[in-house]
């Protein structure tokens, strides 16, 4: 039986049902801490594999490719977080405090991996510098997010310094990715045929950290603060930023006279933001009261940019010429 095409995707609705579930049913006591032992030990695992799987040849292959990585990384790390603060006194009378905090830490995220170079080559544009934009945006990010964070944000972070924050977001997910890149020789070929399990565990452990981190917030009276309005509010904002930096990303790219093939690569990298990362994150840099409100607007827009990525994909593909094969 085909799926109907106007229900969500299944990450989406599993996502969904997680909220309903730490909503009715929140995780306290010796079940929270088991839970967040389970989910760290998850989010370990899952930045083994993307270590294990990510081609050190294809990262070499675009690596040469500086002025669209620059233009990448400087849509991803100041372009929005410029925008989340120049547009503040738009978005303030829109959302609460928290959500507000949400989408500020929302712009200082590190760009996706997958999705990135999956909608660059369903668009026929350059892969092998999507896959090098992407990763690097990723790793950077890692260091760039937690100093953005302690600069922009530093009254609402946890108490610790932004560099004892880097240093938990380091171990947690970076020491994974370079233990899977020193693995990659062994277990590589293994990865890539079992690309299921990778799929597996990176959207497993999301949905751990969405459990955890709503648990701890609906304790806090999450869904009493948050009214109808603010995520109204909140999804007209994902709507806005999304369309700006895809507005402001390709006209820079055609006005520093990249190829169509680059275009496409610089508006898919540099206006996405990773849930992946951006989740575990989170519930690193800040207190669990606020965690909840503050994971909301990355996850509306995950599926926002989803979907719009999805329908700017084809429209790119159809407007390719025919006779021109995508790039490998």
């Amino acid at each position: 039986m085909s799926r109907p095409k106007y229900l969500p995707d299944h990450f989406t609705l599993a996502m969904l049902v997680t909220v309903a579930a730490a909503s009715l049913f929140p995780c306290t006591g010796q079940a929270a801490v088991v839970f967040d032992n389970v989910t760290q030990a998850a989010v370990c695992l899952l930045f083994f594999l993307h270590g294990a799987k990510l081609s050190r040849e294809a990262v070499v292959a675009g690596i040469t490719h500086w002025r669209l990585h620059l233009l990448v990384l400087l849509c991803t790390f100041a372009l929005f977080p410029l925008l989340g603060l120049g547009l503040r006194p738009l978005l303030e009378p829109l959302v609460t405090p928290d959500l507000y905090l949400g989408i500020l830490f929302l712009c200082m995220l590190p760009s996706t991996v997958q999705s990135s170079i999956a909608f660059t080559a369903a668009a026929r544009g350059n892969v092998p510098a999507a896959i090098c934009s992407a990763s690097a945006s990723n790793l950077l990010g890692i260091f760039m997010t937690p100093l953005l964070v302690g600069l922009l944000t530093s009254a609402q972070m946890q108490g610790g310094s932004s560099l004892e924050s880097f240093v938990q977001i380091a171990t947690q997910l970076l020491l994974p990715f370079i233990a899977g890149q020193v693995a990659r020789r062994w277990i590589g070929a293994w990865v890539e045929r079992n690309k299921a399990i990778t799929r597996l565990v990176d959207q497993g452990s999301i949905l751990l950290v969405v459990y955890t981190a709503f648990s701890e917030a609906v304790g806090q009276g999450l869904w009493h603060q948050v009214s109808g309005r603010s995520l109204a509010g909140l999804l007209l904002i994902d709507v806005i930023l999304l369309g700006l930096v895809m507005f402001t990303a390709a006209k820079l790219s055609r006005k520093l006279g990249f190829s169509r093939e680059d275009r496409i690569a610089i508006v898919f990298c540099g206006s996405k933001k990773s849930l992946a990362s951006g989740v575990p994150m989170a519930k690193v840099l800040f207190a669990g009261g606020t965690l909840g409100a503050v994971v909301l607007p990355l996850m509306l827009f995950h599926q926002l940019q989803l979907m719009v990525c999805a329908v700017l994909a084809q429209r790119y593909a159809s407007s390719a010429d025919p006779a021109e094969p995508a790039k490998p």
